[in-house]
């Protein structure tokens, strides 16, 4: 039993003595490169915001690429210490490349997405988008996912190409927007009255532009109303408030000069089997 533990550590011994260092090196090797790749990725962010005309899209992903670019680096050189041959490192780089990318077709489908959104900018930075259901205030467009904050304050992230895929609405980007407010009067108000009170609303509203000039339609004749569209434009980050602020003003002037804001109502007649009268019931 001794001779056969002696004749191990003689087997052993010599592996340890030659490779134990490269190993420990490849080691030490492969932490001081994962530090220094989030340094550099750091460094990179800090010198692309320095850039006047940069854009802030592109910093995080620039930086990312950077990162992975430096651990790419510092995996060649770890083999290198192996004595692997740079073709040899090249050959096997593109069987697993083949491989990762045959197992990961999904996660390469959100890098070329991602990529695609950097260069078509359907959306930046700081933008409300809605693609498909999924959308928020643009955070950061990443390798893999894009982050969202929503408008109620909650963290969203979305893999690029499920974004990439759908129809994206971009509600920042075009400096004004249409505005369409629909209130209700009673079939027995005076309409051309009630049209001229809501236009007098909108242009008397500041936050709404008068080019376009702003209109007041009739829009439906509904079962319990006659229906007004105010239309006007207004600035992209003033349209929210402005619809909440029109639709309560309108109730308060019409209100305020004698109008009524229908609701709906049926007529329900019921007729007695026995007696044959009719009875109505509003």
């Amino acid at each position: 039993m001794e001779e056969q533990i002696s004749s191990a550590l003689e087997t052993v011994t010599p592996l340890v003595t030659e490779y134990g260092l490269q190993i420990v090196g490849a080691i030490l090797t492969l932490i001081v490169g994962w530090i220094v790749a989030g340094w550099i990725q750091k460094a990179t962010v800090n010198g692309l915001q320095r850039i006047p005309k940069m854009d802030a899209t592109l910093v995080p992903f620039l930086a990312t690429i950077v990162r992975y670019g430096v651990l790419v680096v510092v995996i060649v050189a770890v083999l290198n210490q192996f004595g692997v041959e740079t073709t040899s490192i090249i050959a096997l780089l593109g069987a697993a490349g083949l491989a990762i990318g045959l197992a990961l077709q999904g996660t390469l489908s959100n890098i070329a997405a991602g990529v695609m959104l950097l260069m078509l900018r359907p959306f930046k930075i700081g933008e409300y988008v809605d693609a498909g259901g999924i959308g928020g205030t643009v955070v950061q467009i990443g390798l893999f996912t894009t982050e969202f904050l929503t408008v109620d304050g909650l963290y969203l992230v979305a893999p690029n190409s499920s974004i990439w895929n759908r129809p994206i609405i971009n509600y920042s980007r075009n400096p004004t927007r249409r505005l369409d407010v629909i209130i209700g009067v009673s079939y027995k108000d005076d309409l051309q009255g009630a049209q001229d009170i809501l236009m007098t609303l909108l242009n008397g509203e500041a936050r709404v532009r008068q080019d376009p000039e702003p209109q007041v339609l009739v829009d439906a004749l509904a079962d319990s109303s006659v229906n007004l569209k105010m239309r006007c434009w207004a600035g992209a980050s003033e349209s929210w408030g402005l619809q909440f602020d029109l639709n309560k003003q309108a109730k308060l002037a019409l209100e305020a000069a004698g109008y009524s804001i229908p609701f709906p109502q049926q007529d329900v007649h019921i007729i007695s089997s026995g007696s044959g009268k009719e009875t109505h019931h509003h």
